[in-house]
């Protein structure tokens, strides 16, 4: 059944949560800060899962899976790591009935049980690189909750490797900041930033943090990805030690790298409408929708759905298995049957009723701009693949021609506060600054910084402290 969705304009939190209701993507959990990620949710999710997955593993890399638990001590060896994560941690200190001698951590993340590990498997140069990634859960425990976007236990992937030498680190790093932004870009139609976190930014423990940061439709900016040069912090506090080709004691050069649920929330807020859902064609679990219409049962029986299950099965072919299927929902009004479609964001409704079946046409219906067209049945394996890479192409082009109208360069921070103050976006400015620059920038504005874009190569005047050969950074509001 449909439902009502607030105007974006209006209430864009509300709107948010809407659209996630109305598609069923997920639900909250009765535990505070958790969700439920419904079968819609998790279908997404599987696909954008296995576009991810497919290029780790092109690129080299395996799949383990290390445990959920993970000693407190390993967590206070890496003291900037600590730091960065103990507000957020969940303790367990009793299980079987008894209080443990050593509280246990619930992953935020796995960078110090891998790095145990990684010491016990790496004796060698010729035991490096380690390329390994895990899907798994983790736990941030967030006092204010969104779902997709911050919820106390989240899926993702998380990417763990180790090197003989700085450069492959670097190189790897790097690689998979690549990875990520051809998928965000082709796949899910995400225009994202590729750049260098600035040092407020940073992931704890880390050289240096790389991110893809897109604009959602309010525009505030999103963490897509991310992707940290480690260096050999983690190697030192977890002994990766090993001999080189020389002979000689060396520590390794780690990397990490990830991306998670959150994604979801970034494709709701990027492409939706008031409508509701909508989703890039390439990452839809169902890619069209087709839907027989006619008050005769004996017709529906008799042509109508004959002649649906055709093109599903032939579609079913050029465009994958499972990616058509056919509404049924026959006790439902034609108008609301197309609108419970319209609001899971179902890229292409391919409708048929008595008169498009005496011309021999479906009329099809783009979710993206509402567009209608007939598509003959003869033509409907060639023009179907050919439509849904249209609406891809304009989804991933609207959405970048939104960040291009708001983003702005300013030269002083009188500018900058303007720009915040009026509508916000993404605002490039000269900057550098450190840590209390950027605190400072962010109690006075709520902007930080996104990142250092890695395609721009400008420098001029800082805008804040007015210190000469400062990079180009991209500041904004952020989820």
């Amino acid at each position: 059944m449909a439902r009502n969705i607030v105007s974006r304009e209006k209430d864009y939190s509300q709107w948010y949560l809407d659209v996630i209701k109305a598609a069923e993507l997920a639900d909250y959990a009765p535990v505070r800060g958790c969700m439920i990620i419904r079968p819609d949710g998790y279908a997404l999710w599987e696909f954008i899962q296995k576009h991810f997955d497919e290029a780790f593993k092109d690129t080299g890399h395996v799949n383990a899976y290390f445990p959920l638990l993970i000693p407190m001590s390993f967590l206070e060896k890496e003291a900037e790591h600590v730091e960065g994560f103990a507000p957020e941690c969940a303790v367990v200190t009793h299980a079987g009935g008894e209080e443990l001698e050593e509280p246990l951590i619930v992953r935020p993340t796995s960078e110090t049980v891998i790095g145990h590990m990684y010491s016990k498997w790496v004796q060698s140069w010729r035991d490096l690189p380690i390329l390994i990634n895990q899907w798994c859960n983790v736990m941030r425990w967030e006092k204010r909750s969104r779902l997709f976007l911050r919820t106390s236990e989240f899926l993702w992937q998380e990417g763990h490797t180790a090197h003989a030498t700085r450069e492959e680190a670097v190189e790897e790093t790097l690689k998979m900041l690549g990875v990520y932004r051809d998928i965000m870009e082709n796949v899910l139609a995400l225009p994202v930033l590729a750049g260098e976190k600035s040092e407020g930014e940073r992931f704890p423990g880390a050289d240096n943090t790389y991110a893809c940061e897109a604009m959602m439709s309010d525009r505030k900016a999103l963490q897509a990805g991310t992707s940290h040069f480690l260096g050999q912090n983690f190697a030192r506090a977890f002994d990766i030690s090993f001999q080189n080709s020389d002979g000689e004691l060396d520590f390794a050069w780690t990397t990490s790298w990830g991306v998670s649920t959150r994604l979801i929330g970034a494709i709701v807020m990027t492409h939706s409408d008031d409508d509701g859902l909508v989703i890039p064609p390439r990452v839809a679990p169902v890619k069209t929708v087709i839907i027989p219409i006619s008050p005769d049962e004996t017709f529906l029986e008799s042509d109508l759905l004959p002649r649906a299950r055709e093109a599903q099965e032939k579609l079913n072919v050029v465009l994958g298995k499972r990616s058509v299927k056919i509404d049924t929902a026959f006790h439902m009004r034609p108008g609301d049957r197309f609108f419970a479609n319209i609001q899971k964001g179902i890229p292409l409704r391919l409708e048929m009723g008595e008169k498009e079946f005496e011309r021999g046409v479906f009329q099809a219906v783009r979710r993206d701009s509402g567009e209608r067209f007939d598509i003959p049945w003869e033509e409907v394996e060639e023009r179907v693949p050919r439509v849904l890479d249209e609406i891809q192409n304009d989804l991933y082009f609207k959405a970048l021609e939104f960040r291009k109208q708001n983003t702005f360069r300013v030269s002083d921070l009188e500018g900058f506060k303007e720009v915040f103050a009026a509508r916000g976006g993404f605002v490039e400015a000269f900057f550098a600054g450190g840590r209390e620059e950027e605190k400072l920038i962010k109690e006075e504005t709520g902007a930080t910084v996104r990142c250092f874009p890695m395609d721009n190569d400008e420098s001029g005047t800082c805008f804040f402290t007015g210190k000469p050969g400062a990079r180009l950074a991209v500041f904004a509001r952020s989820y």
